[in-house]
């Protein structure tokens, strides 16, 4: 271990452990472009940053769901609008694109579900060093059982769900609730990595974590935080928090 004092290092789970290939918003960007739509890369960095934002448990997440509660079609058109805007469509033809962007993303996105090798490598190499290992998920159930079907479930000493607890990133409480969950570890000696910056970076620091964010695609240039594009950064990025 590093002399920093750190003695464990907590994950976000989708989109930092594992992935869906393709991306949903890759995806439903190129639908959108085979409809003539026009946009450009500054639009689609804009969509993905909102996209982040949205899934924060965001004051709109909150409404959404509130609003559309079993009715998932409805929940999922509306997003779509919320989505086209985001890249700057116009709101009235957003509004007439959604239901067909909809539908096209609920009959024929079915992604693979993968955990890279290299965040395989880089886990086997923490848990080796004796780090406390765990995921954190707004997931609203527990997940124990897909991080065994991706082969990664021995690396962990636990996992938490937000919905386990009635808290959700980025409030502080989900991050609390998972340090009472080993005896004697502190919030400073504990690192965070997570890809959202608005729920993972944010939620985790008001905790009193050591946030990392992984940002692959440079979402978040103006990160105020240590940033890891691949997990072979991990190890390099621990030691010199």
């Amino acid at each position: 271990m590093p002399s920093n004092g750190i003695k464990a290092i907590f994950f976000d789970f989708d989109g930092t452990l594992r992935h869906n290939i393709p991306g949903g918003g890759k995806i439903f960007s190129q639908h959108v472009r085979s409809l003539g739509v026009e946009f450009n890369d500054e639009d689609f960095h804009r969509a993905m940053r909102w996209e982040f934002a949205y899934w924060a448990n965001s004051a709109d997440l909150l409404d959404d769901f509130k609003k559309h509660e079993g009715e998932n079609e409805k929940f999922w058109v509306n997003y779509s609008v919320r989505r086209l805007v985001a890249l700057g469509i116009p709101p009235r033809k957003s509004k007439s694109l959604a239901p067909k962007v909809s539908a096209y993303m609920q009959e024929f996105y079915t992604p693979e579900s993968i955990v890279p090798d290299d965040v395989k490598k880089t886990l086997g190499k923490l848990k080796k060093q004796g780090y406390i290992l765990a995921v954190i998920s707004n997931r609203s159930e527990s997940f124990a059982e897909e991080l065994e079907s991706h082969g990664i479930g021995g690396f962990f000493h636990f996992s938490l769900a937000g919905g386990e607890v009635n808290s959700f990133k980025p409030e502080p409480e989900i991050f609390q609730h998972a340090l009472q969950r080993v005896a004697g570890l502190v919030a400073r000696e504990t690192i965070y990595v997570g890809d959202n910056y608005y729920a993972d970076i944010v939620g985790s620091r008001r905790a009193g974590l050591r946030p990392v964010l992984f940002d692959p695609s440079g979402f978040f240039p103006e990160a105020d935080c240590a940033v890891i594009k691949s997990f072979d950064e991990l190890i390099p990025a621990i030691k010199n928090l």
